[in-house]
């Protein structure tokens, strides 16, 4: 199923998948607003975009343009909901790469999450529960992630989620040639 056509929502025990809604603006901003987990996102050939978002009216104009994006098949961006305290945690963007690279054609994802949530175990059911689904939503060869080095139980969670390392580097719209990806075929 295309997600631009129907973004379907996606359900593991702990959590659920679902499209970004104005209503998650408040757990938004605790997210996007926490400098802890702010070195975990990955900005790479975002125009300078770091995704910190200080203020209620920053992250509403950064959710305007998640909106024209989805609209526009550009990226998707999906909320993380933890059932368990029935709130919005962080966030999944996915979208499909086209480029001169190794990564041409590959879906690309992002999770962003609270930096509380930056477990290996969480992110292990996170990645679990959305890379298997991608090759369906976005027609792509492959999925890639960013973790870098530093990013310990993050680089736990994709390994045991079946990631490998990429010696590839991706390059960038500007020509800058970014490292630290790991890819799942």
């Amino acid at each position: 199923m295309d997600i631009y056509s129907a973004c379907p929502t996606l359900e593991s025990e702990r959590f659920m998948l679902r499209l970004f809604r104005d209503e998650d603006l408040d757990d938004l901003l605790k997210v996007y607003s926490d400098k802890n987990a702010l070195p975990f996102f990955n900005s790479d050939n975002c125009d300078g975009d770091n995704f910190y978002y200080a203020t209620r009216e920053r992250l509403a104009e950064a959710m305007d343009f998640w909106k024209t994006s989805y609209d526009n098949g550009w990226f998707a961006r999906l909320s993380i909901v933890d059932k368990a305290v029935s709130g919005v945690i962080g966030t999944v963007e996915v979208c499909l790469r086209v480029s001169e690279d190794d990564f041409n054609h590959m879906g690309v994802l992002r999770v962003d999450v609270r930096s509380d949530y930056e477990r290996e175990e969480v992110l292990y059911e996170l990645f679990s529960l959305i890379t298997p689904e991608l090759k369906g939503m976005l027609g792509c060869k492959g999925v890639l992630t960013k973790a870098p080095i530093y990013a310990v139980e993050r680089i736990n969670a994709i390994r045991k989620a079946g990631f490998s390392k990429s010696e590839q580097l991706l390059i960038g719209k500007n020509g800058y040639a970014y490292d630290g990806y790991w890819t799942i075929v």
